[in-house]
């Protein structure tokens, strides 16, 4: 089969797409002929060695972690879905029995396992669902590692309700636009924010209400007379960022954190989070379940992941260039070869 393998750490220009052997499957494991992967930014970290587990002496492997196309094999007391299914892959492998944090043997589909930038993959057969069909094999591989933790952020560990204030800073990336979505999609008022005014319009094509662009003056005073107090604030930025949240909360607001691309807060303002009351989370992946009721969210509200662009498998480290880049707006997609 034809794959893109990392063999140095030495960037996505190091990427090779290579003839590698087809995996075979094991007991309780399905092989998945995959028709599209996407991207994430773990996937960028590895080929640089930026991310936990990934060393020289394990390459070389298959990065990806998202995943769509059909069953072709099962091996031995393999369940779920048969043979010719259309399906979606779960990333987070081996989550355990404790739906509040991941057990010891959690680990995240794609390095050091075989990933999904690949013509097959062997998968847990409990980590393959059906694909909701009124989704592309492209636009179901945008959802599962970036979707289920927005999922998981927004609904369980946040509690969003219908009615309440929902803040996404950072609108652009796969999990903010997930957010916005599924947020909106629940009943909530969604605003964003965003260095990009064009990305502030296109956020509402996915829900938003409306946005500031982070680059004014006091973009925080101006977010606040726009939404009023913030019930929930979904944070993947961090960094200074994280103060303005603090401030835009209401009594007893949450603030979930899900990342952190602009670095540490250096001063957080602990004394207002305790005088305002505020919980603040912590949270990334999530369980089979939720993964499963991600899904059923999608179907049942008819949704379409934001889609930033699409390329052949081949041409996967220009496509995670793109990503570096930071330029785009929705997950960056690649085309599986027949």
């Amino acid at each position: 089969m034809k794959a893109v393998r990392l063999h140095v750490l030495e960037g996505p220009d190091e990427l090779v797409y290579e003839e590698v052997p087809e995996p075979e499957p094991g007991s309780g494991e399905t092989i998945v002929r995959l028709r599209a992967a996407a991207l994430n930014r773990r996937d960028l970290f590895a080929t640089q060695g930026m991310y936990p587990g990934v060393t020289p002496d394990i390459l070389p492997r298959i990065p990806g972690s998202d995943g769509s196309g059909e069953v072709v094999a099962r091996g031995d007391g393999a369940e779920g879905p048969d043979e010719g299914t259309e399906v979606v892959i779960n990333p987070a492998l081996y989550w355990g029995d404790d739906p509040r944090v991941p057990g010891k043997e959690y680990r995240i589909l794609g390095i050091p396992d075989d990933g999904t930038f690949a013509q097959f993959i062997k998968v847990p057969a409990d980590h393959v669902f059906p694909k909701p069909s009124h989704l592309s094999h492209e636009e179901a591989a945008a959802l599962p590692l970036a979707a289920l933790t927005a999922y998981r952020a927004l609904v369980t560990r946040g509690g969003v309700a219908e009615g309440q204030t929902v803040l996404v800073p950072g609108i652009g990336g796969g999990v903010a636009t997930f957010l916005v979505q599924i947020a909106s999609a629940l009943g909530a008022r969604v605003f964003v924010t965003s260095g990009s005014d064009e990305k502030i319009e296109d956020s509402k094509e996915l829900g938003a209400e409306g946005g500031v662009n982070y680059n004014s003056e006091d973009w925080s005073r101006e977010l606040k007379s726009m939404a009023g107090g913030v019930d929930l604030s979904a944070d993947h930025v961090g960094g200074e960022n994280f103060n303005a949240l603090v401030s835009l909360a209401k009594p007893g607001g949450r603030i979930v954190v899900i990342g952190a691309t602009a670095g540490p807060t250096s001063k957080a303002m602990t004394i207002r989070i305790a005088l305002k009351h505020l919980d603040v989370l912590g949270t990334a992946m999530g369980t089979a379940e939720e993964f499963g009721a991600m899904l059923d969210l999608y179907a049942e509200h008819g949704l379409h992941p934001k889609i930033d662009e699409t390329f052949p498998l081949e041409e996967t480290p220009s496509a995670l260039h793109l990503m570096e880049e930071g330029s785009g707006m929705g997950k960056i997609v690649l085309d599986v070869p027949a």
